[in-house]
């Protein structure tokens, strides 16, 4: 993967990941539903002095092209269970031949986790997570290069604290 193609970070919130990828060289792209979270994502972006193109909505309004993207970076972008395999295919068709997903969100194990420590945070429902079996057939047509489900220990604020379940991978569409 080089650095400095066209990425794209669903969900971003507070834009933390896509902030990081533009100091990096990337032209990052984001979007996410919250205006709050937008407003942050922009004054992280000029305070690092690097430009951010952030839209606000829900995907299917939005104004992304076939095929824009070389890399789709889901971090976390938990969508409710109803739209989630229609948001993975919608993302792939702004993905370019050749292009990268980077993936990296909470597992259907990691209730498990919340229970015993709801500190860890992380969806609540079972249907906002991800199984590797279900994340496959979502990406089908893709060369997975890395695909783990992995205990991790997570220190991101008060909010979660403490080990928890995820499935990363890094797959590129064929």
């Amino acid at each position: 993967m080089r650095v400095g193609g066209k990425i794209l970070f669903p969900a971003d919130g507070e834009g933390r990941n896509s902030v990081y990828a533009a100091a990096l060289g990337w032209d990052a792209h984001a979007f996410d539903i919250s205006e709050v979270g937008r407003t942050k994502a922009e004054k992280l972006a000029k305070a690092r002095n690097v430009a951010l193109n952030y839209q606000i909505g829900e995907l299917p309004s939005l104004s992304y092209q076939e095929e824009e993207f070389d890399v789709i970076a889901l971090i976390y972008a938990h969508f409710p269970a109803e739209i989630k395999t229609d948001y993975h295919k919608r993302l792939i068709s702004l993905l370019k031949c050749g292009g990268y997903v980077v993936f990296e969100a909470f597992s259907k194990n990691h209730l498990t986790y919340r229970k015993s420590n709801p500190g860890v945070g992380g969806p609540t429902d079972i249907g906002s997570l991800f199984s590797i079996d279900e994340l496959t057939a979502d990406f089908q047509g893709f060369t997975f290069l890395r695909i783990e489900e992995v205990e991790i220990e997570l220190n991101e604020g008060r909010f979660h604290i403490g080990k928890g379940s995820v499935i990363r991978f890094v797959a590129c569409k064929m």
